[in-house]
């Protein structure tokens, strides 16, 4: 198991922090890239780790549907020429990159 932790802030980068607490478990026979994560008790969502720079410094996250997806990276404001190659990189992988939402600091 893998102890997952999404923070935010509610309404704005001054807004109350939230914190959801949740586990993971790694998916057999996936090589580490597939995991089941749950922040509701026995519900599991498939996280897919879709692609990741050499480095980790940054990784983009899916799930099958392509409904939901995320990019995380180790820097909080990406420079504009790693966010256009991350874009181009959701967009070959079938995601609408129109819904991308990049985070406020």
């Amino acid at each position: 198991m893998v102890r997952v932790v999404n923070t935010c802030r509610e309404g704005g980068v001054d807004g109350k922090k939230k914190v959801a607490e949740g586990r993971a478990k790694v998916v057999p026979e996936s090589g580490n890239t597939k995991l089941k994560v749950s922040f509701f008790g026995p519900f599991y969502g498939e996280y897919w780790v879709l692609d990741h720079g050499p480095d980790y410094a940054w990784s983009i996250v899916g799930e099958p549907s392509g409904r939901y997806l995320w990019i995380l990276t180790r820097t909080a404001k990406p420079s504009e020429q790693i966010r256009k190659m991350l874009k181009a990189k959701v967009q070959s992988l079938g995601y609408n990159v129109g819904m991308l939402r990049w985070t406020q600091h």
